[in-house]
């Protein structure tokens, strides 16, 4: 069998995305979210509240309602958990968060990433991905221009 080089391996091209995206979140029936793109930040993170974790056939679950704009339907969601982490919120201070994964599609790219939950009802914007989604797949940030991909404003 042969086994093709890094250099080899289809790459897709090259997408350059603004610092700030709309973007979905499939698994969750999130659309259009406005999402700041932080490659200062390691790990992405979306708003959610009432946050809550149960057992579900033995495994670990998170129960969370999110809401992505004024006008925007509030979300109950539930998924399984995949992992809890120290992370340091703007401030600097580390706060254990509850991780899960799901899938991110922009333009015309799907790939799962983690997002932790959190309030962001103070911030700006309802979700922020970090260079840990990004990672891998052939993305530059242009860090003067926003909304550069096809996503619609909701």
């Amino acid at each position: 069998m042969n086994k093709k080089s890094k250099s080899q391996k289809l790459k897709s091209p090259l997408l350059v995305i603004g610092w700030i995206e709309y973007l979905n979140l499939p698994d969750l029936d999130i659309k259009a979210v406005k999402a700041k793109i932080d490659t200062g930040a390691r790990t992405s993170a979306l708003h959610a509240t009432h946050i809550e974790t149960f057992d579900k056939n033995g495994e670990d679950w998170v129960r969370f309602q999110t809401q992505h704009g004024k006008n925007a339907p509030l979300h109950q969601i539930e998924v399984p958990v995949y992992d809890r982490r120290e992370i340091k919120n703007t401030s600097g201070v580390p706060k254990e968060r509850i991780v899960i994964r799901t899938t991110l599609h922009l333009t015309d790219r799907s790939w799962p990433i983690s997002v932790s939950l959190t309030d962001r009802s103070k911030m700006r914007f309802p979700m922020i991905v970090g260079r840990s989604a990004l990672k891998n797949h052939n993305i530059a940030v242009h860090t003067r221009r926003a909304k550069l991909t096809d996503a619609p404003d909701p």
